[in-house]
């Protein structure tokens, strides 16, 4: 599977390192989900913020889509999101924005093992997973919306008397 670009060069890091190393840079990701959040000015085609229980905190989900058609994602996460969920959060923005919509759907779930560790995995396998299911949640949610409206908009022209 090829996963974009940006990703996989992340997947491509975290495999080289020992564990202890991983949970390191794992850390510092986990800082970085900071400069995911909303910039002021910015407008998103989606906004999509709540509490599920697979979570502990609340997670805003932002999404743009420019008019060549890149993903940009922003994230906001609550005071209690675990530091994996921030971690995970980091390294999908950096991996996925400049993605397609498409491009970010068909992204599987399975490189998250070879990023954080079998071990962590197994510990916290419903965080790791949350943040992917959110975006591509959002990404659904944005093209079911498009295509909608792009219905609509067909039905309204069919609809007209003719002049």
């Amino acid at each position: 599977m090829s996963y974009p670009a940006a990703l996989q060069e992340i997947i491509e890091f975290f495999e080289l390192l020992p564990e202890p190393e991983r949970r390191e840079n794992l850390i510092h990701y986990s800082d970085a989900a900071a400069s995911c959040v909303r910039k002021e000015g910015q407008v998103f085609d989606l906004e999509d913020v709540r509490k599920d229980e697979e979570c502990t905190d609340t997670v805003g989900v932002f999404l743009h889509v420019d008019e060549a058609g890149a993903a940009r994602f922003a994230i906001e996460l609550g005071p209690k999101v675990q530091t994996l969920t921030k971690a995970m959060t980091a390294i999908l923005c950096r991996g996925l924005n400049g993605s397609t919509p498409e491009e970010v759907l068909a992204v599987p779930a399975d490189f998250v093992p070879r990023i954080v560790g079998a071990d962590l995995v197994r510990l916290r396998s419903q965080t790791v997973y949350y943040v992917l299911s959110r975006m591509k949640t959002a990404v659904k949610m944005l093209l079911d919306r498009r295509r909608a409206q792009a219905a609509d908009a067909s039905d309204r022209n069919t609809s007209l008397p003719a002049a």
